[in-house]
């Protein structure tokens, strides 16, 4: 589904990703993982598109799409989340997941929110039941109406998703969808996750929480200084030696 092929970023003098190789497949849970730094992020900012590379080039489903904007990216079907939560606070929860709607739609973004609730146009009440149905995929229907910050944590976190998913999207990334959840709430992402893969999306997840990601990855790609250094199952990287020295260090 998705080819890295040779990705270098620099920012300055500093390199973020030296000459970075990565293959996703369809319907896998595929995480990357690495210490505080390595790049991870700046991966998922060159794959939506965010900041454009250094050297190197992006294929997603056979189409090379390396110098192409971040929204072309996301009509052709690569969602995202955010490692800090990037809602409206202004808008709903159904308004929110309504933004990622637009993406496939041809209503301007701005009708489905002001047009008439009396007479709404056959596109602007589809777009509602679009974002009412993926509330409802995640947990939230009975959230629909409420503001962001009215939210637990978790449910903000869940909220981010169903917005992604909204823009029907065939690769969703996830950057650290976990991070400041309970056990309890990290059982119910895992159980949500494993939910999109059947729903026939792929995921390729950014996290921190190696319960986490060993429970529920087909496969892990590590990375440290911006350079791969394993990849495999999950049984395969956390028995090899330099994933053991990249997080704790050759001594320990």
């Amino acid at each position: 589904m998705l080819e890295v092929r040779s990705m270098s970023k620099n920012f300055g003098g500093f390199t973020a990703l030296n000459d970075l190789n990565l293959r996703i497949e369809k319907g896998q849970i595929h995480a990357l993982i690495g210490p505080n730094g390595a790049g991870k992020t700046t991966l998922f900012n060159l794959i939506s598109g965010s900041v454009p590379p250094s050297s190197g080039e992006i294929v997603f489903l056979g189409k090379k799409i390396t110098g192409s904007r971040p929204h072309k990216r996301a009509r052709l079907g690569i969602g995202r989340t955010f490692q800090n939560i990037r809602l409206i606070r202004t808008l709903t929860a159904r308004e929110n997941v309504m933004l990622g709607c637009h993406c496939w739609t041809k209503a301007g973004m701005w009708s489905s929110f002001f047009s008439s609730p009396i007479r709404p146009s056959a596109e602007e009440s589809e777009i509602r039941r679009c974002a009412d149905g993926y509330l409802e995929f995640v947990g939230l229907g009975h959230r629909a109406d409420m503001w962001p910050h009215a939210l637990a944590y978790g449910e903000q976190r869940r909220l981010e998703i169903a917005r992604a998913l909204s823009m029907e999207p065939k690769l969703v990334l996830l950057d650290e969808p976990a991070a400041g959840m309970n056990p309890q709430e990290t059982q119910e992402l895992n159980t949500l996750i494993r939910r999109i893969v059947d729903f026939g999306k792929t995921i390729l997840l950014i996290e921190h929480d190696m319960k986490m990601v060993m429970d529920i990855a087909d496969r892990i790609t590590v990375i440290n200084y911006g350079q791969k250094i394993a990849e495999g199952t999950p049984l395969e990287v956390r028995t090899n030696r330099a994933v053991i020295e990249a997080y704790l260090g050759e001594g320990e």
